[in-house]
């Protein structure tokens, strides 16, 4: 079989932006996928922090993996309660999505560009665009089936 038929994904590694092609055969075997630049695994399980407004682009852009953004505030309390949800709900979607979050009193650019007017908000983007959008605290169960069903479409 030739390279150009192996069906690739584009995986920022959340370790160190390197922007990793690996076979979707990896992709679902995620604790073997690996970055070429760090050698960290590139899932961990765990949501990333993108509030830089260049790091954020590069893995909501550069990534063929569904990219769900958390857009939260420490003041909030709606946010503080669903922060510990949000990361189980990480290690239910990994790989199928990468989870990070924004803390908007440090990216209010990021959360700017986006119109966030309520905290916390969830933004799921495909392929660099927001497909889908919920604003509102909500448990591991509720953003797993919210992703799941933005990420078959």
């Amino acid at each position: 079989m030739s390279d150009t038929m192996i069906d690739t994904v584009a995986v920022v590694c959340a370790n160190c932006d390197a922007v990793n092609r690996i076979s979707k055969d990896r992709l679902a075997d995620s604790a073997k996928a690996m970055c070429g630049r760090c050698k960290n695994k590139l899932f961990r399980g765990h949501s990333i922090a993108l509030d830089d407004l260049a790091r954020f682009q590069k893995h909501v852009e550069r990534s063929s993996v569904p990219v769900l953004v958390d857009f939260w505030a420490a003041w909030c309390g709606p946010c503080l309660a669903m922060a510990p949800e949000f990361e189980r709900a990480a290690q239910q979607l990994e790989p199928k999505a990468r989870l990070a979050k924004v803390d908007t009193e440090k990216a209010d650019t990021v959360a700017a560009r986006y119109g966030i007017r309520a905290l916390p908000t969830m933004i799921l983007f495909k392929d660099g665009r927001e497909v889908a959008r919920h604003a509102g605290a909500v448990q591991a169960s509720g953003i797993v089936r919210f992703a799941e069903s933005h990420i078959a479409g």
